[in-house]
């Protein structure tokens, strides 16, 4: 009889282990959970087998899916947005990145967006598999869309050669968890990057309210001069008085003198010849919907992603902006020289890329270009035998190339930094040129209206180059090349829109129609 209780209560035990072994089993395949301990602490870890589940469930993440295994195997499928205390503070600082990413300027749909609020609202801080690994693919997504953006294969489709960033999103994670405010330092991209989020915000603003009116003209009009009384006048005023350019909208529709300041200012930070008439083309510059010009700053924060932070380190660089027309020269973080340039025409487009300046020619010559030999020179031949006398050229070999001289087509002096797309900096005879509001002539070089002053600036250093010795080279007559002792980066560069040192947003003609394929990608994403 006591076997019998014996053997009774043995199977009771049993069947009691096995409840509770099948209950733990089940709880381990609904959320994944289990405790382990480690040094005298608890970590959270899941199976690692239900990473493969959750891309079944939810495929539009998969192309998170290598650096989410990648983070996992770094982390021994550990928990990261989880801890015994519950959901992490770097969760939610993600989390709210997610629900704010139109501040970025980021117009992607977020999938799944729904599934995670919800798994949110159900769960609240508990541990879950679930939304560990949504958490985890949504910091790759916010990742790859406001810091890295478009992938390299497709810029450089769209002609964009300029080195991209590289960064490691696993390490940037590592320091996100040690302090999440680090997310909000403004060092992870350019600082364009960031002053330009600010003007989208004010943009978005000033769009909330209604943005601004497009402003009618008569068919029969011309202008508007200094002391004109128009009603025109007035619905300018208002215009410029939206965009910051007037501190006041008076209403008055006399052209008097704050408003001509105003438009001065306006016309400077659109690229615009700087004066005070106010023809029909500049009306219609002020009725570009502010729907397009936020659409215009959304592209060029797109284009911030793609540049190295390391460019601004450098001791000194040279920036060259083709739709601004404008080159910047930096030292010491600071601008050393502005200058106007020419680039490429819409069929000779100046590429966007880089190379380091090695050398500078002084008096050069000027080798034609085999497309401009058989286009332009062999027919100017055909037609008139004295033709390369007549421009001061001549046979070299097969080819033909001008002679040094104030009349070259590369002036006095150019800047090399060797690059398969035969790209240069130089001077030209044609200083008219530097006049117009509109300066793509060239075949695809770069023509900078100060020269001299740059040539300057980058022998600055070197005592055995004063301004006399520069100048006398530049007039020898006799081709000669400088060897820079410490080569300089130059970068062109494609921006419609900048914001500058007084933190007013400039705007730029699209002269190569970049904008919007980029713009339609980026919705597309």
């Amino acid at each position: 009889m006591k076997k019998a209780r014996g053997y009774g209560f043995l199977m009771v035990v049993l069947v009691v282990i096995i409840s509770l072994t099948s209950s733990f089993c089940d709880k381990k395949k609904e959320v994944a959970v289990i405790q382990k301990r480690k040094t005298n602490s608890f970590v959270l870890s899941f199976d690692s087998t239900l990473v493969a589940t959750f891309y079944a469930k939810y495929p539009k993440l998969v192309v998170y899916k290598k650096q989410v295994v990648a983070l996992y195997n770094q982390n021994n499928y550990n928990f990261i947005w989880f801890d015994t205390k519950g959901r992490k503070e770097t969760a939610d600082v993600i989390y709210n990145k997610i629900n704010n990413l139109y501040q970025e300027g980021v117009q992607a749909k977020i999938p799944y967006k729904e599934t995670l609020d919800r798994l949110i609202e159900k769960n609240g801080a508990k541990p879950d598999t679930d939304t560990e690994l949504f958490l985890s693919n949504y910091y790759f997504f916010y990742v790859n869309k406001t810091l890295q953006g478009i992938d390299s294969t497709k810029t450089e489709e769209m002609g964009w050669y300029l080195p991209r960033k590289k960064q490691s999103y696993v390490s940037y994670l590592d320091s996100l968890l040690v302090n999440p405010k680090f997310v909000d330092k403004n060092e992870q991209l350019i600082g364009q990057y960031y002053k330009l989020k600010v003007v989208l915000q004010h943009y978005r603003d000033i769009e909330q309210k209604g943005g601004w009116d497009s402003i009618a003209v008569p068919r029969d009009f011309v202008s508007v001069k200094p002391g004109d009384s128009l009603e025109v006048v007035a619905k300018i005023r208002t215009r410029l008085f939206l965009t910051g350019d007037i501190a006041e909208d008076s209403g008055n529709q006399v052209y008097g003198y704050s408003l001509q300041q105003a438009v001065l200012k306006y016309k400077k930070r659109n690229g615009l010849t700087v004066d005070k008439i106010i023809l029909p083309k500049h009306i219609d510059e002020m009725n570009v919907p502010i729907s397009e010009r936020i659409k215009t700053i959304i592209v060029n924060m797109e284009r911030c992603r793609w540049i190295s932070t390391d460019v601004t380190k450098a001791k000194e660089y040279i920036v060259v902006n083709i739709p601004s027309y404008k080159l910047t020269y930096f030292k010491e973080g600071k601008v050393a020289l502005s200058s106007n340039v020419v680039v490429g025409t819409t069929m000779n487009k100046t590429v966007i890329f880089s190379g380091m300046m090695s050398y500078i020619v002084f008096s050069p010559y000027w080798n034609v270009p085999t497309s401009i030999k058989e286009k332009e020179i062999l027919p100017g031949i055909s037609k008139n035998r004295n033709y390369l006398a007549k421009h001061n050229m001549e046979w070299s070999g097969s080819n033909i190339r001008q002679k040094p001289g104030p009349s070259n087509s590369l002036g006095l002096v150019k800047f090399l930094f060797p690059n398969s797309n035969n790209i240069y900096l130089h001077d030209t005879p044609s200083k008219s040129l530097f006049n117009s509001e509109k300066r793509a002539f060239s075949h695809g070089c770069i023509r900078v209206e100060k020269p001299v002053e740059l040539a300057e600036l980058i022998l600055e250093n070197d005592p055995r180059w004063t301004k006399e010795k520069i100048y006398e080279a530049m007039h020898k007559g006799r081709e000669s090349w400088y060897t820079l002792k410490e080569k300089i980066p130059v970068y062109i560069g494609y921006f419609t829109a900048l914001v500058d040192e007084n933190g007013a947003i400039n705007f730029y003609k699209d002269i190569y129609q970049k904008d919007a394929q980029l713009a339609a990608m980026l919705v597309e994403e």
